[in-house]
Order: structure tokens, then sequence, then C-alpha cells
């Protein structure tokens, strides 16, 4: 893990629903110091946002998921004007996505919004950026809201005019695509951001999305090389959860594990509490984010399983995600080949033998039970580990003892049918088949 890039700091939210810090590192511009901040997980409302008690219900929805930061879209009046009514009964910084019509980025401002999403590709009449920009600057008393600037590879090629389109097009479907396609979000950034700079404003977030994983690690390593303001990272129309999460992490954390990258959208073409869970189970696991709830380990797929490990890992993933919100590491293993050692750093752990499971607390054996009560007595431990945590009586990931490992032909064993029916004895540790 390389050290954050520093950036410049801007801030999204009011007091009413917390503030949401994104970059730093760089002194703001009265020059003060900056800490970096948290890399903050923002996801995208999937209804109409006209549609006011469904959208603040999903906006309820995904901030409990974990969501830092939520955006809306407002591509018609009727959806700007919803913002009035939304923002007084939500709790989580809100997002204005403005793509054709500049005048809804005004008036979602007049509304109160927290943050404007603008497109390069999409807008850009220069008076009409500067009339954005200035009413942003003017917004909170004078305090102003960030805006954030995002170029996409679908948006950014020309669209009106055919010419200069296939033009473009050729040089991006060329065989340095990567090359062509790097140049043009870049001068549309710097274009577009010659305005805001003109107009003293740079409370600006930037992004520069595509579906090709490698190409958002080129643009994003190429843009941080240029520009200091904070880096919004995602993969656009990245596909279904089961496709998307591979091609948005295999970006997004070889950039995070880089040093680039202060908040993060994992796009799905799925439900967007999906997108929130994921985005924080990668920062979690690259360690950019303290984790919130059960960080549960299981083992593969292999032929040494004896208990139906696959169905006891989801059961055990739901029942702890809904009752344990203490940061506990949480092992389920299904025999004792591997189980012992691969549990050994986990606060809890249960591992199985022969449809019988033998769960550990910090190391130290508790229970030996049937696979029936496997859940019910793991879920036992949990919450009671949790209780002793809160309490102050134990601290997380403090082992007390050595996991000894059960005989392996012993009680949870596939040795031990065998002793039963005599086909084999046990001597001192030592096996001896029967003739």
């Amino acid at each position: 893990m390389r050290p954050r890039r520093p950036t410049r700091q801007i801030v999204i939210g009011d007091s009413r629903v917390g503030f949401v810090r994104i970059g730093g590192g760089k002194p703001d511009r009265a020059g003060n110091p900056t800490t970096p901040a948290p890399v903050s997980v923002q996801t995208m409302t999937a209804g109409y946002t006209h549609d006011v008690e469904a959208c603040v219900r999903e906006i309820h929805k995904l901030a409990a998921a974990g969501a830092d930061i939520v955006r809306v879209a407002v591509p018609e009046r009727k959806d700007s004007e919803a913002l009035r009514h939304i923002l007084p009964q939500v709790q989580v910084p809100i997002v204005a996505d403005v793509h054709f019509h500049f005048q809804r980025a005004l008036e979602a401002v007049d509304a109160g919004v927290h943050k404007i999403r603008l497109n390069p590709g999409n807008i850009q009449d220069r008076k009409q950026v500067i009339d954005v920009i200035q009413a942003c600057k003017a917004a909170n008393g004078g305090r102003g809201i960030p805006i954030r600037v995002g170029v996409n590879e679908g948006s950014i090629i020309e669209r009106k005019d055919k010419q200069k389109r296939m033009k473009e097009l050729g040089q991006v479907f060329s065989d340095h695509k990567h090359g062509y396609m790097l140049a043009i979000m870049i001068a549309k950034l710097e274009e577009y951001l010659d305005i805001f700079y003109e107009q003293d404003f740079h409370d600006i977030a930037i992004s520069a999305k595509s579906m090709d994983a490698s190409l958002v690690i080129d643009a994003y390593e190429a843009i941080s090389e240029r520009f200091d303001h904070p880096l919004h990272l995602g993969v656009t129309h990245a596909g279904p959860k089961e496709t998307g999460c591979i091609r948005s992490v295999a970006a997004l954390g070889a950039l995070l594990a880089n040093g680039v990258g202060d908040t993060i959208r994992i796009s799905y073409a799925s439900d967007p509490v999906y997108e929130v869970e994921d985005g924080l189970e990668l920062l979690y696991s690259l360690g950019l984010r303290e984790r919130r709830g059960v960080d549960l380990i299981a083992c593969p797929t292999c032929g040494r399983i004896q208990v139906d490990l696959f169905t006891l890992v989801q059961d055990v993933r739901k029942q702890l995600a809904e009752k344990v919100t203490v940061p506990m590491k949480v092992a389920v293993m299904g025999c004792i080949v591997n189980g012992p050692g691969e549990a050994e750093g986990a606060d809890v752990a249960v591992f199985a033998g022969d449809r019988r499971g033998i769960i550990y607390v910090q190391g130290e054996k508790v229970a030996n039970v049937p696979e029936a009560e496997i859940m019910e007595r793991l879920l036992a431990e949990c919450l009671a580990f949790q209780g002793r945590v809160q309490r102050g009586e134990v601290k997380l990931g403090e082992k007390k003892v050595e996991i000894i490992p059960p005989d392996p032909i012993g009680e949870l064993g596939s040795g031990y049918e065998k002793i039963a029916a005599g086909q084999v004895e046990k001597r001192v540790g030592i096996t001896i088949g029967k003739s």
C-alpha cells in the first residue's frame, strides 16, 4: 500500500446531515493543513427522484447499508423540484446528477442540494457552466458547495458533428486506444477546469470513467499526476454484480493500493445496496476504512468438508450481519486439516469434523456440538463475545491460548467410525490398520 496522494480537500453536507470530507493532505486556501479523510463510499438511487416517498425510502436504505453520500438524478424540472421535499427527510449528503440541462443544476442548488455533478460532454456552453459555478459559489450563504466534473468514455466523444465524431472514434479505436482516449479525457478536463479557475472556483472533484478496467487505471493515474483535486473512482456500465464486481475491484483496488482515489462508487446493473456493501468491503480489505460489523472468513471448496459448509457460511453471514456490530473476526472452517491454523487469528471460530463442530473463542475451546446445533451455538458465542468487548472485558484480536487441533482420527476425525467398528486401533497416538 502506497501513501495516499495529497489533494485539495472538499466538504459535502451541512450541519443537519453531517459533513463528509473528501481528499486532503494539501493546505486549504487559507494555508491551513488538512488531513486526508477516509475514502468515502457513494452510490446512486435507482428510482425516479420525482417520486418523493420512494426516493426517500431508497436513500434511507442506502444510508443504512453504509453509504456516505447518495447521488440522485435530476433530468427534469419535477426531479429538481422534488429535492425540496426530499432533502429535509434524509440524513446523508445528497448529490444532484446533472447531464443535459444546466437549469436543473441551478434548481438543485436553490433547493439546497449538497453537491452538483456536471458532465463536460453534455453541458458545454461556457455561459451555462459559469452560471452553475456562480450559483454553487453563492450557496450556503457564500460558503459554497462542491462540483464534480465527470468525464465518461461514453459521453466525451462528439455526437452532434458527424465528421468530428468519426474522426474521434477513429482515434479511439485505433491501435493506440488508451493513448487517444486519455488525450481526449485530459483535454476535455483541462478545457472545462479552465472555466472554473477563471471564476476562482476550486471546490472540485474529478472522475474519468470507462467500462475498461485497464483504461480506468491508466486514466486516473494520468489525471492524478496533472491535477490536485480529489478523485472520484469508478468503472462505468460495469455490468451485473456477478461480473461487475470483478471489473470494478480490478481497477479500483489497483488504484487505491497505489494511493490514488478519495471517494468511490462501484456501479452495478442491480440493487445499489450491493454497490455500497462491496465498496465498503473493498476499503475494509485494503485497510482504508475501519470495519463495521463482522469480518467473516471461510475455507474454500475441497473434498475434506464434512458438514454442509456453504449453507452454514451463508446462515452465519446473514445472522451476524443483523446482530453483530463489533468488528470481530469470525472463522467458519469445514475440516480439521487446515481449519485450526486458518482460524488462529479469529476472535470466534468453528471448524467441523464428522458432522460436528468445535467452537473456539480467542483460541480457547468452548463447545463441541452436533452439526444441527453449530449455527445456534456459534451465534450465541459471538453475541456473548460482543458483549464482553463492549464492556471492556476483552479486546479484539487478543488470543489467549493456542488452538490445539483435535486428533484427526478421534471423535471429530474421519477415522472415528472405523475405530468404533473395530477396523483400526488407536495406541498412544499411533494408528494401526487391522487386516
